[in-house]
């Protein structure tokens, strides 16, 4: 049980208010005891002054029988055990007990050495010094003594019946003595009182904490520790219930993050092998497919002389020479792609590209009951780009459009347009690094599937991750951190923690310091480090101007995509079609629009549709 943080916590919170209410109890009993004793040396005193007041006329008068009979009115009062009058060599001259009458006291016993020490009797002492606490019996119980001296006055010196001499101080002490009986009563029940609040109080305390503890300590750590026991056995698929707000809880939630990236990486391995196995068949296969493609090719070419006077057949054939010859073209590019390969751009007419992918694909469309409806914009001018690459981008795209609306039919709607972009807004950094050449792009975290900007915040001993739109004008910046950022906070490389932070300047808009991001080929890349504000710049791009586009849109009135699955279509092995694919048609067709230096977006509504949005620049670079 010791080894449970959450039994350690609720043992040392139940020993520490032991021992703060332990201490209070004593504290508490002891002050209680010492005002009840002083209380009844108060009123020990109080008597004591009475008794001498009374009886101060008899003595002058010498009036023995009247002084012994008021002793013994004030000894028979309850709790008084004895009166005493003692003169001053020690003989009890009066005492409300008669058989203590003519004995003689020892002045070294019943603290009498307070006032004869030395032999010498004190002329005034403190009322502390003249009481004393004894027990008559070991048995007994405790009885108070108090002495009160009976001075020499200037009549009793000066009477006529007797006579004292003139320098003596003293002439004799009263001794009163009361039973502590009711005053130890008392103390015992409160003693016993406190002994029994301190055993609750710290009964109620433990409790409590071993409640709290248990609710906020002990049941989130063993959901973790059950967490990280799945996870050790290899259930990547464990999630962690809502463990609240706390630190405790953002560690679950933190852990769940873990466990998916780790389930989706493992996949993303599992599929990494999958395809490189794949690879490796298509590269010792490759010449074995295009054998028998070319001897298609060469039997379709031949038929396609043959019958010249067959209309029907011509078209045809022309279009088995045509998809043979793409075919070829598909194996070679496959090879390519998995070399990184550059397109091989010409001039090519968009319009006529997109005619032949839906020619190859009608038939199966037609299966699907799905209907193609496309509207283009007059004078499209033709672009510098790859024909096959982007037939075949069209092609995949017709095909997600198609299966997506398999089991009702619908349409798909293309419209082509030319459109003027500012960059702002619309150009995306892709390579990002600081002055060490470090990259700063973050492939793990992206805004919009895009790969954010990574930057380290150092502040206050503490460090945390933030990153910023990789599209320069959008300001989708994500600053997830548990600590605030301050004027004194810096900003620097994840790898070699080099400051980032541009010298001598700050932003025109808010003053804080501005982030500076070295981007390849495409000169420096400026942005506010506030989380408030928006100001960022790119002279390179902004001194460009205008970029004139064309756009292409591709919307079906299929089933949709999820809001939280649009962030990651275009990743690698991601798919919304279960067992029919393999997560590669987008990706695929991501690669090759960014290679055509465009870009490619999605907007999708469950149960509404889905539109792919691409644009192509029309100044092509070869």
């Amino acid at each position: 049980m010791f080894k449970k943080i959450g039994f350690r916590l609720i043992f040392v919170v139940a020993l520490t208010s032991l021992i703060i209410i332990g201490v209070f109890a004593y504290f508490n009993v002891k002050a209680q005891s010492n005002s009840l004793i002083t209380e009844v040396e108060r009123h020990a005193n109080q008597l004591a002054e009475t008794v001498i007041s009374s009886t101060r006329y008899d003595m002058m008068l010498n009036q023995r029988e009247r002084i012994q009979q008021t002793i013994n009115s004030i000894g028979t009062q309850p709790k008084i055990r004895d009166v005493r009058i003692i003169n001053k060599i020690g003989e009890i001259i009066y005492s409300s007990d008669s058989t203590n009458i003519n004995k003689m006291v020892d002045k070294r016993a019943e603290s009498c050495y307070a006032c004869h020490a030395e032999d010498k009797p004190l002329e005034q002492i403190s009322i502390t010094a003249r009481t004393r606490i004894f027990k008559v019996h070991p048995d007994s119980n405790r009885v108070i003594g108090i002495i009160s001296p009976i001075y020499n006055e200037k009549s009793c010196w000066q009477a006529e019946c007797h006579a004292h001499p003139k320098n003596q101080k003293v002439l004799g002490v009263l001794d009163v003595s009361i039973s502590l009986a009711d005053v130890d009563k008392t103390i015992l029940r409160s003693e016993w009182e406190i002994v029994i609040f301190a055993l609750v109080a710290i009964l109620a305390v433990g409790l409590l904490i071993g409640y709290f503890v248990r609710k906020w300590v002990s049941l989130p750590v063993n959901d973790l520790l059950g967490g990280t026991q799945q996870v050790s056995a290899g259930n990547l698929n464990y999630t962690i219930k809502d463990l609240g707000d706390d630190e405790i809880g953002k560690l679950g939630h933190s852990f769940n993050n873990m466990t998916k990236k780790l389930s989706e990486a493992r996949m993303q391995l599992f599929q990494s092998d999958k395809m490189a196995s794949l690879g490796r068949l298509a590269a010792g296969v490759a010449h074995e497919i295009n054998n028998p493609l070319t001897g298609v090719l060469t039997y379709s070419s031949f038929l396609l002389k043959r019958t010249k006077d067959n209309p029907e057949f011509q078209e045809d054939l022309k279009v088995i020479v045509r998809e043979t010859l793409r075919s070829r073209e598909i194996v070679k590019s496959l090879l390519d792609f998995s070399r990184q390969s550059i397109p091989k751009k010409s001039s090519a007419d968009l319009n006529e590209i997109i005619d032949k992918a839906i020619s190859v694909i009608e038939n199966q469309l037609s299966l699907n009951k799905v209907k193609i409806e496309k509207h283009s914009e007059p004078g499209i001018p033709n672009l510098t780009v790859d024909a096959n690459q982007m037939q075949q981008v069209f092609i995949n795209l017709f095909v997600n459009a198609s299966d997506a609306m398999e089991m009702t039919g619908g349409t798909v709607n293309i419209k082509l347009h030319r459109i003027t972009l500012s960059p702002y807004g619309t150009t995306q950094i892709k390579k990002a690094a600081c002055s060490k050449r470090h990259n700063l792009m973050d492939n793990e975290f992206k805004i919009d599937g895009l790969p954010a900007l990574k930057v380290k915040v150092l502040s206050d001993n503490k460090e945390g991750i933030i990153h910023f739109d990789p599209v320069y004008g959008k300001r989708r910046n994500s600053f997830n951190l548990d600590f605030k950022i301050n004027k004194d906070s810096k900003f620097v490389c994840p790898e070699c923690n080099v400051s980032l932070i541009q010298p001598d300047k700050s932003c025109p808009k808010c003053g804080s310091p501005v982030l500076v991001f070295e981007v390849e080929g495409q000169g420096i890349y400026e942005v506010c480090s506030s989380e408030k504000s928006d100001w960022e710049k790119w002279e390179f791009v902004d001194s460009a101007g205008l970029k004139e586009c064309v756009e292409i849109k591709i919307s079906d009135t299929g089933s949709g995509i999820n809001q939280e699955d649009l962030s990651k279509i275009f990743e690698p092995f991601f798919s919304t079609k279960g067992q029919k694919g393999n997560g590669l048609g987008l990706a695929v067709i991501w690669g090759i629009i960014d290679n055509h230096n465009g870009t490619i977006s999605v907007e999708s509504e469950v149960g509404k549709g889905t539109t792919f949005i691409i644009r192509l620049p029309l100044a092509q670079q070869r």
